[in-house]
């Protein structure tokens, strides 16, 4: 089978389409600088259990994630650029507001806030993106855009590790400042979008007939296995990767794996979509990450860690674009948003169970003495997770369509 065209006529950016990717970059920069160093901070400085951050890192996610899934409805109503400058200004108050919370109620306040904050604009900028650039060009600019965010992510621990020297409220207000810049980005740049809901409450609408798909139900429900996993960059694997290497060593780990994602997505997307049926290449990506999380079980060095941290990237930069190229062959085209809506339920809820399991399952190997523990359940929760996704896709499973030819945007965390 051969690969169509990526593009077939030259993309130059507008003004609007450059400062949503510049606004995206530091969307993801601001969100790097701060989001590992709350574990860092908060349990290495203070203290703290690793179950009660994992439960201030996980309101964050649940409260974004529930959020979204009504944010690209919204925008449908009241147009997208009002949404993402609320979404910023928010995420700048709850950022700030971590670094002096000296409580648990007033670190899970503020992560509510930063969550909501995200909430508002993750849809809305994606709908913003389409908005504003030609069919034959999203492909290229939603690559733009993941690229961004990917720099951003290698570009975020490496100023929040620099900051750390000068106390963690210097980087959660510097990390705040950022999203305020990010705002003025997109009021200078952004115009003011025509809503484009056909009538009012249609969003809603389209929401109960993705919740009423069997079968896509069933494939949401189950990916919430995977987002557990993919979280525990933010918990476990920042954990070892500060045993291992010091406190240093969250930048090199979130850079690796942004770098990697920046350097290999393309390449690795156009090698999978030729060869594997888009169901296969979901199933084997997943149960690569929870392979490469059962071998940091067995890492006894920094750099072992890293090893596995590169088989963890392979696995996530595939997922995504498997799981969105699915959820577009399930949504008929009058409801394309809502489905990608409520697939934000399996990131939202997974990425909140992940959280605090995490943080517990680090607590119980320390208590019982098994430091191999918290990786084997997750190997674990993998395999169950791929074999579960063989299951939910069978009616996927019958024809032989590859993904298409594109590179897609990464998980999104911020």
């Amino acid at each position: 089978m051969t690969a169509p065209p990526l593009y077939s006529t030259p993309f130059r950016p507008s003004g609007a389409q450059l400062g949503l990717i510049f606004a995206n970059f530091l969307m993801w920069s601001g969100f790097f600088a701060v989001i590992p160093l709350i574990t860092v901070h908060f349990i290495g400085d203070l203290k703290w259990t690793a179950a009660s951050v994992g439960l201030v890192l996980a309101v964050r996610q649940l409260s974004q994630q529930g959020l979204t899934v009504f944010g690209g409805a919204w925008a449908d109503q009241v147009g997208s650029k009002p949404l993402i400058l609320a979404g910023c200004l928010l995420r700048t108050v709850g950022f700030t507001w971590m670094g002096f919370a000296d409580s648990l109620p007033l670190l899970l306040a503020a992560s509510l806030v930063a969550g909501l904050g995200g909430g508002l604009f993750d849809a809305p900028k994606n709908a913003a993106i389409v908005a504003v650039t030609k069919p034959e060009h999203r492909t290229r600019m939603f690559s733009l855009t993941s690229i961004s965010g990917n720099l951003g992510m290698v570009t975020g621990p490496l100023i929040g590790a620099a900051l750390l020297g000068l106390g963690f409220r210097v980087a959660a207000v510097t990390s705040g400042s950022v999203y305020l810049l990010a705002a003025l980005v997109m009021g200078l740049t952004l115009p003011w979008l025509r809503p484009t809901g056909a009538t009012r409450g249609s969003g809603l609408k389209g929401l109960n007939v993705a919740a009423r798909n069997r079968e896509f139900r069933r494939f949401t429900l189950v990916l919430i296995g995977y987002f557990v996993l993919s979280t525990q960059l933010n918990v476990l694997v920042t954990l070892k990767a500060v045993q291992l290497g010091g406190v240093g060593a969250t930048g090199a780990l979130y850079g690796l794996s942004a770098g990697l994602a920046v350097a290999l997505q393309y390449p690795v997307l156009r090698f999978v979509e030729t060869r594997l049926p888009t169901r296969v290449a979901l199933v084997g990506a997943v149960s690569l990450v929870g392979l490469s999380l059962g071998l940091m079980a067995f890492a006894a060095s920094f750099p072992a860690l890293l090893a596995c941290v590169v088989l963890y990237s392979l696995g996530t930069m595939t997922v995504y674009p498997s799981q969105q190229t699915l959820t577009a062959r399930f949504a008929p085209p009058e409801h394309l948003g809502s489905y990608f809506g409520f697939s934000a339920i399996s990131l939202g809820v997974g990425g909140a169970v992940g959280n605090v399991v995490g943080g517990a399952l680090s607590d119980l190997g320390q208590r019982l003495g098994l430091a191999a523990l918290p990786w084997l359940i997750l190997f674990a929760v993998g395999l169950l997770t791929a074999a579960g996704l063989w299951w939910a896709l069978e009616g996927q499973g019958r024809g032989t369509e590859t993904l298409p030819g594109r590179a897609a945007d990464i998980e999104r965390l911020e």
